[in-house]
């Protein structure tokens, strides 16, 4: 299947440009790349993120905030972060400000209180991301906003949230909310009502849908593709980053990785004829700084040297994952959770472990909390001994809604029970349903081993750091007395007898990066992980590809970085030629070992 290279088209390009896709796909590259040379080219950008983990500081050598801050070297082009907490301090503030002086401070703390919660977050990011779009006053200075978005579950909860409020503001009759009287919301609404019409119009929104050569990440992009189609984003692009393509008809492992790409390629034939697609060639290099964005975009994939010395290195102690799984079973019962970046492996990770402690006898349950997950396929059956669920937003919901109404709405008046109804339709039950549904799967840990698959770090941290919030919520809203998971959640995560975190990563700049800081963030809410995992590495691979070659070099510093800077354990994990899909694969794959003889492929 030949494709066209991905070209940044300044001329035609829309004023709005998303790039979404499965984690660990490129998206903040390309989103860079492409906003470098529409700003190269003379017209004025804003290059945004959304992702509540960004790492567009890194890629830009700039350290950037929540408000635009000019890239150094390239004039016309800023850059900035949406971060979810500080949107909700500013948003807090913006409501609360006017009536100091005007209220008791007992009613300002109230209202303090009641915009601590999940929700505040959550409508504090959105309200920064649609003011950049339907606020014609906002973004007047710029010609293109480019951005770069979350991992695709959170991306398609943020779109969606447009027409969600827009919708609960037309049929809410209480002039209340979750997040207070509606009233402040109210003058946002031509803010959401532009907005949903603007990434609905072909002439102003084109969403860039990346994707590896992978087949997850294909199904992810089509699935994403046909969601926000029926959001009414229709002007929609496939660009397929990273495409291999080796002239070593000898080589076992760069001639596997060209037939995997080309593989993922051809079951996807249909949905990538069905919208304008394009390639990126896979580079030798990661991706970091103006210069490796310039090379990113030009053109086809160069002709790779070799490195031009092989410099004496000897790599650290590594374990396999099935040592750590052997600590990890003592306990006996207990979590154990997968977090990192998107795309890093979290997954197969997860599932090779859920697998490794089945087969020692232990009753396992594994679950996600990823929306985008692909637990099931990884499995690829059952496994005896083995549970398996997935943590479904619109169920849970809808199951928490029932509960609420069973609870409260039974001793209520019908106004009452309208009013009761009309509170749970807003948004931010859903956040609300997903975090006790977490609660939950954390407390099955009492009498089995849980294994937990987390999302991509932003939504995870944001789902750790609002226990408390949630807390709150749960208690406005339910009014009744907590499920005892959500009691004791903070206690178990907090506890290293209980809950056991493994920080998954390539070894590569940006996914250990952000795994150091996430281990940062975890170690401030007293949570200290177990382990890393380094997955995917081509060590020892022995590819005669020289930009294979020149990849498996980079990666040394990343794999020293690791263990001599980050871990205590750290298991490695090698690049496969398949896909390890199945358990005995799953089983395989935990039994690497770089030490002391490489697994043959």
């Amino acid at each position: 299947m030949k494709l066209p290279l991905y070209q940044s088209d300044t001329q035609s390009t829309t004023r709005y440009l998303f790039f979404t896709g499965k984690g660990g796909v490129g998206k903040t590259s390309l989103s860079c790349a492409t906003a470098l040379r529409l700003a190269e080219s003379g017209k004025r950008v804003l290059l945004v993120s959304t992702d509540p983990a960004s790492n567009l500081d890194e890629v830009l050598e700039t350290k950037l905030t929540n408000q635009p801050t000019s890239i150094l070297g390239v004039p016309g082009l800023d850059a900035m972060n949406i971060n979810p907490v500080e949107a909700a301090s500013a948003y807090r503030e913006r409501l609360i400000g006017p009536m100091r002086g005007l209220l008791p401070e007992a009613a300002l703390r109230s209202m303090e209180e009641q915009l601590s919660g999940s929700c505040t977050i959550e409508i504090a990011a959105f309200d920064e991301f649609s003011g950049l779009i339907g606020d014609p006053e906002a973004a007047k200075d710029y010609d293109h906003i480019v951005f770069d978005t979350a991992p695709t579950g959170h991306t398609l909860r943020l779109m969606s949230l447009a027409k969600a409020w827009d919708q609960f503001l037309d049929k809410n009759t209480s002039g209340t909310s979750c997040l207070g009287p509606l009233a402040g919301l109210e003058k946002q609404r031509a803010v959401y009502e532009r907005t949903v019409a603007l990434l609905g119009d072909p002439s102003a929104t084109r969403l860039v849908l990346v994707s590896r050569p992978q087949l997850a990440a294909l199904h992810e992009a089509e699935r994403t593709s046909k969601e926000l189609r029926a959001l009414g984003v229709g002007n929609q692009w496939l660009v397929i980053n990273g495409l291999f393509e080796t002239n070593c008809p000898d080589d076992l492992t760069s001639q596997a990785m060209q037939q995997r790409g080309e593989a993922a390629l051809e079951s996807a034939r249909d949905f990538i004829a069905s919208l304008p697609s394009f390639v990126v060639p896979l580079r030798p290099i990661n991706i970091l700084g103006l210069g490796g964005l310039r090379g990113l975009l030009d053109g086809e994939a160069e002709v790779a040297s070799a490195p031009q010395c092989q410099i004496e290195w000897a790599p650290p102690h590594l374990e396999s994952l099935e040592s750590l799984v052997v600590d990890l079973e003592r306990q006996g019962n207990g979590v154990i959770m997968t977090m990192g970046k998107g795309g890093v492996g979290k997954t197969t990770v997860a599932a090779a472990i859920a697998v490794m402690l089945t087969r020692r006898g232990h009753a396992v349950h594994l679950s996600t909390t990823d929306p985008a997950a692909h637990v099931a396929q990884t499995l690829a059956g059952q496994v005896d001994g083995l549970t398996l669920s997935k943590i479904d937003p619109l169920a849970e919901t809808a199951a928490y809604q029932q509960e609420v109404m069973r609870a409260q709405g039974a001793t209520m008046d019908k106004a009452g029970r309208a009013l009761l109804e009309e509170d749970l339709r807003s948004p931010c039950t859903e956040e609300i349903a997903v975090f006790r549904a977490f609660a939950r799967e954390v407390g099955q840990g009492a009498d089995r081993f849980v294994v937990l698959d987390t999302a991509p770090t932003g939504h995870t941290l944001l789902l750790l750091d609002a226990s408390e919030a949630y807390n709150r919520e749960l208690q406005r809203q339910s009014r009744s007395s907590q499920p005892e998971a959500v009691l004791h959640l903070l206690e178990r995560l907090r506890d290293p007898g209980f809950t056991r975190i493994l920080l998954v990563t390539l070894p590569e700049a940006t996914p250990v990066h952000e795994a150091a800081a996430l281990q940062e963030d975890l170690r401030r809410a007293h949570i200290e992980p177990f382990g890393w995992v380094i997955n995917q590495s081509l060590l020892r691979s022995g590819s005669c590809d020289p930009l294979l070659q020149r990849r498996e070099q980079a990666e040394h510093r990343y794999l020293s970085e690791v263990v001599e800077q980050h871990s205590t354990r750290t298991a490695w994990l090698p690049w496969q030629p398949e896909e390890p899909v199945g358990p005995d694969a799953l089983a395989r794959l935990a039994a690497s070992g770089v030490h002391p003889a490489f697994p043959s492929m």
